[in-house]
């Protein structure tokens, strides 16, 4: 059964970044271009994104268990050290580069787009190169336990 759960709600997402125009590199770069023809359209998206966050990580905070039955696992307070920084400036750089982020991505391989093709092969790459050569050099990820 969580599978399947599993399944829908994936679908779902995917439906919402196609619906948001997400999967649509031209409609993220004109996003991205504060100096050209700026599409704040996106802006809406992110907002209700960040929206939708908020409002299940004040939920999750007051359950012990997820809906589906597993142990909750929340990220801790951390801080801000150098894989975080140099991570965060490679996804924007890819991001304003591609078009792409990682879900549109792949919503868009899904569909048969060529370019969301490259996008997650470099990100793949990016991954096995982390997992490679980064980790090792990584502190520990901290997380709360469950509650």
């Amino acid at each position: 059964m969580n599978r399947f759960v599993e399944f829908l709600v994936g679908l779902l997402f995917g439906v919402g970044l196609i619906l948001a125009g997400m999967t649509d590199p031209g409609k993220v770069l004109g996003f991205l271009d504060l100096a050209g023809s700026w599409d704040p359209s996106l802006a809406l998206v992110m907002g209700g994104a960040i929206a939708v966050g908020v409002c299940a990580f004040a939920v999750a905070r007051k359950r012990t268990t997820s809906f589906l039955g597993g142990a909750m696992h929340l990220p801790g307070p951390g801080h801000i050290d150098r894989p975080l920084v140099l991570g965060s400036l490679a996804f924007g750089v890819g991001w304003g580069l591609a078009g792409f982020c990682p879900g549109p991505a792949l919503v868009s391989l899904g569909a048969g787009h060529w370019q969301a093709a490259v996008f997650v092969l470099a990100m793949l790459a990016g991954m096995w190169l982390f997992d490679a050569i980064g980790k090792a050099n990584a502190p520990a990820v901290q997380t709360q336990g469950a509650r």
